[in-house]
């Protein structure tokens, strides 16, 4: 993951200081998610999904496809089907 979060911060021309203060963390706690010396919360990593327009399977290396998912509506639960 760290790859991905540094290639695609250098590709949009941003510093670690400038993508900490989107995410209101410091850019030491920051500089730890792209060395893998800490993991990335949940929700920092769906804003770094959402900021960089992809999806948090592709940060994690779970799918090469860089675009994101196409939002769906809300759908009511599905009743549980029993077997």
């Amino acid at each position: 993951m760290k790859t991905r979060i540094k290639n695609l911060r250098e590709d949009h021309d941003l510093t670690q200081k400038q993508l900490s203060q989107f995410l209101h963390i410091s850019q030491v706690a920051y500089s730890y998610y792209e060395l893998n010396k800490r993991s990335i919360p949940l929700e920092l990593l769906s804003n770094l999904a959402d900021y960089y327009h992809t999806s948090v399977d592709y940060l994690l290396y779970r799918t090469d496809e860089i675009a994101p998912y196409p939002k769906t509506a809300v759908h009511s639960p599905k009743k549980a089907i029993t077997i």
